[in-house]
């Protein structure tokens, strides 16, 4: 089972998949929030706690997040930046291995086309999982797409090392 997630101060994505032959499944998905009335450190322990707990409950093999890109807006940059520290130290309190995809090598692997919209990731990350609805909110649905991407690299990585 590989977690994704698409860290966020405000709103972090996170998805878990699993592969079983070629059919892919997903397990639950959903976005973990925090209130801008909070001060930054009450807003980052929620994110950290609530990322240890789903690691604790769903005990995923490791853990893919999206690269942070640097937009114009600084401030978004860095708060993304420590929202992924703490998510990547939740990863470590558990001996998980992180991986990074940037939002081109995401989109490439799911769709074929590194520019594809969020509509068409919608539609295939519903698609490939088999959901009966796309998933929402976007950030899930982002997160989805990282679970995915990896979950593929790694069964590469795999199919690799038994030729070798």
């Amino acid at each position: 089972m590989y977690l994704g997630i698409d860290p966020g101060l405000a709103t972090m994505g996170y998805g878990l998949v699993q592969g079983e032959g070629d059919r892919l499944q997903c397990l639950e998905y959903g976005v973990l929030t925090t209130s801008s009335q909070e001060k930054m450190p009450e807003r980052l322990l929620s994110l950290f706690e609530r990322t240890d707990e789903l690691i604790r409950e769903y005990q995923p093999f490791s853990l893919a997040m999206e690269q942070l890109f640097f937009s114009k807006n600084v401030k978004t940059a860095f708060q993304v930046g420590q929202a992924r520290g703490v998510i990547i130290l939740a990863a470590a309190r558990h001996g998980l291995e992180v991986f990074e995809y940037s939002p081109l090598e995401i989109k490439k692997g799911i769709t074929g086309y590194g520019q594809a919209d969020k509509k068409q990731m919608q539609a295939l990350v519903r698609s490939i999982l088999n959901l009966e609805e796309l998933p929402q909110p976007d950030d899930a649905a982002d997160a989805l797409a990282v679970a995915i991407c990896h979950l593929q690299v790694h069964r590469l990585r795999q199919k690799m090392e038994e030729w070798l």
